[in-house]
């Protein structure tokens, strides 16, 4: 695990609006990943956003420090963070390197590193994650068998601890807050966003009954399959603008860099109705523009105030934080020969390629003078005597490489 790295800003050292900064936008996430990884001369890389962490998984020689990244977050933000905010949010940073990295990928998998612990959300949304930067080939083999073992130790605490029992999460406790403004069932609730945390709250709400829903994301056939499920109307998310059957609820989470909810938009949506209305903004950073807060009667909920209820189910699980880290414990312990049995055999790779070549350069060239001299049988012998010595060759400094490897750490 020596080159593994991870560097995170989370909930527990940043405030959340800050660490809506660190969120990078979709459409240029790619090229800035790219970006990083060669300017940087990153192997593997992945990036992982949610509500209440930002985080960068890396393998890398080079030693990793603060002013590392430093220059690191000044390559990906040069367009609207400055130096200040860039100096506050290093400063609060944590890096991990090696076994401490692993340690930690670990915990934040098996949402013992969560705001709200034992919501089993994080471990889809790390394997999502890790999932979208694989395919676009910013991570490797290295990085492939990490995240196999992650994935693995964090279903393990979730199946043999009760940590996730009776569950909550970010979206249950948002939706125990809107229950107890006591919207009525037919209220009339906008959704921005169709992505998973929006999924999730919808469900709570078709199951207590709410009805008239309308969704709006980027692409139309995303709000259409989450209205499908909701009984409601789909729309492009560009027909905010001009919504005008007015609402009760608006709830958003999207990855937008920038407001959603512009002031703009709202007093559209508004349709000149002036009861105080209700704004559930999942989003890091908000979707809501600050100055609808200030302008409108609403009663607004956000991932920061949520913060108190999800130190009581801290506290409340602190047993079963404690069982879920000597499982980790456990995984880590197993995983060390397994990692280094796989690095044996990718170092070892070559062995048969350079084999064959020794092969093919005695019998073709050293001797080749000599073996045209025997007869048809004795050329025949030969081959077979070369190839069972291949193989040989082949095997036995794997074998060997992999018990000096294991047997001496």
């Amino acid at each position: 695990m020596k080159y593994l790295k991870v560097i995170a800003f989370t909930h527990k050292q940043i405030d959340l609006k800050q660490l809506g900064c660190l969120v990078l936008n979709e459409a240029t996430l790619d090229d800035k990943l790219r970006f990083i990884k060669l300017k940087y001369d990153i192997p593997e890389l992945f990036y992982l956003a949610t509500c209440n962490r930002v985080e960068f998984v890396f393998t890398a020689e080079q030693e990793v420090n603060k002013k590392f990244v430093k220059c690191f977050l000044t390559s990906l933000h040069t367009d609207y963070l400055t130096t200040q905010q860039i100096d506050l949010l290093v400063a609060d940073c944590c890096i991990y390197e090696k076994e401490d990295a692993l340690n930690y990928l670990m915990r934040v998998a098996s949402s013992l590193e969560s705001l709200v612990v034992g919501e089993k959300e994080i471990l889809s949304q790390v394997r999502k994650a890790y999932e979208n930067c694989r395919v676009k080939n910013l991570t490797g083999d290295y990085l492939r068998i990490i995240m196999e073992r992650v994935v693995k130790t964090a279903k393990e605490v979730y199946t043999y601890t009760n940590i996730s029992k009776n569950p909550i999460s970010i979206v249950s406790l948002a939706y125990r807050m809107l229950r107890d403004l006591k919207m009525p069932a037919h209220s009339r609730i906008l959704i921005i966003g169709a992505g998973e945390t929006n999924q999730n709250i919808a469900k709570y709400l078709k199951k207590h009954k709410y009805t008239n829903f309308s969704v709006f994301n980027r692409t139309l056939h995303k709000a259409q399959h989450l209205a499908d499920e909701l009984g409601g109307n789909a729309y492009n998310l560009e027909k905010l603008t001009s919504f005008s059957l007015g609402f009760d609820v608006i709830i958003t989470c999207t990855s937008a860099t920038d407001p959603v909810l512009t002031s703009e938009i709202y007093k559209t949506l508004l349709n000149n109705e002036t009861n105080q209305k209700v704004i559930v903004d999942l989003a890091i950073p908000n979707d809501t523009a600050p100055e609808i807060l200030l302008q409108n009667k609403v009663n607004f909920i956000e991932v920061s105030d949520l913060k108190e209820i999800a130190e009581k189910n801290r506290q409340e699980r602190y047993q079963e934080l404690i069982n879920g880290e000597s499982i980790i414990e456990k995984n880590i312990k197993e995983f060390r020969p397994v990692l280094k049995q796989r690095r044996i055999e990718i170092a070892m790779k070559e062995v048969p390629v350079k084999i064959k070549e020794i092969k093919h350069r005695a019998l073709h060239a050293v001797f080749a003078d000599d073996i045209n001299l025997m007869d048809e049988n004795s050329r025949l012998v030969l081959e077979k005597v070369m190839c069972y010595m291949e193989k040989k060759y082949i095997s036995i400094p794997m074998v060997m490489a992999k018990d000096i490897l294991i047997n001496n750490d």
